[in-house]
């Protein structure tokens, strides 16, 4: 594959049966010759963020769970938020999403979202999804996954459950050869 997917969704085919990627969307944060790493942005997991970092500091009991981002790195927290201020060095992921890039960050994103609830859209992930060289070239060949361009509104989505439904309706609606409405529907 030439170019990066980056700032891409992988959407999980029908036929993918892998029990850690049924169903899942994965937000592709970097790609290039050496691999892929990504984040499954429709997994939450039962901990919330102020439990999963209690050890680590004090933050006020909230709702924000953290998500499963994927089997690499499990013991490891990853954020993604809306804020170019918080990070003035790092490149957006898409547009308003960037991935933090250092503690600094991380635990100013969590004082933001103190500060000002309402303002800030972030996630926190234990793990992360990983391609070696070439993997995820192989996989997409096979039809593993495929691949739409991420969004913002996506990637904070209320209601995670429902994402790879949304995406996957309408990465077939955009693959059908006729439109729905026609005048020989037994061809689609």
């Amino acid at each position: 594959m030439s170019h990066s997917l980056r700032g891409k969704f992988l959407i999980a085919g029908t036929k993918l049966r892998d029990s850690t990627f049924f169903k899942s969307v994965i937000l592709i944060v970097e790609h290039g010759p050496d691999g892929a790493m990504g984040l499954i942005v429709n997994q939450p997991s039962s901990n919330t963020v102020s439990y999963a970092l209690q050890e680590h500091m004090s933050l006020p009991e909230n709702q924000e769970l953290v998500y499963v981002g994927g089997p690499v790195e499990p013991e490891n927290l990853f954020v993604v938020h809306n804020s170019a201020d918080l990070d003035p060095t790092e490149m957006p992921v898409v547009e308003d999403v960037f991935m933090g890039s250092s503690s600094e960050v991380f635990v100013d994103i969590l004082q933001a979202s103190i500060d000002d609830p309402d303002g800030l859209a972030y996630r926190v992930y234990m793990g992360c999804s990983g391609w070696g060289p070439g993997q995820l070239e192989g996989e997409l060949e096979r039809g593993d996954w495929l691949t739409v361009d991420a969004a913002a509104e996506t990637v904070f989505h209320k209601d995670p459950y429902q994402i790879w439904n949304e995406l996957i309706g309408k990465t077939y609606q955009t693959k059908r050869l006729f439109p729905i409405e026609c005048d020989h529907p037994e061809w689609n």
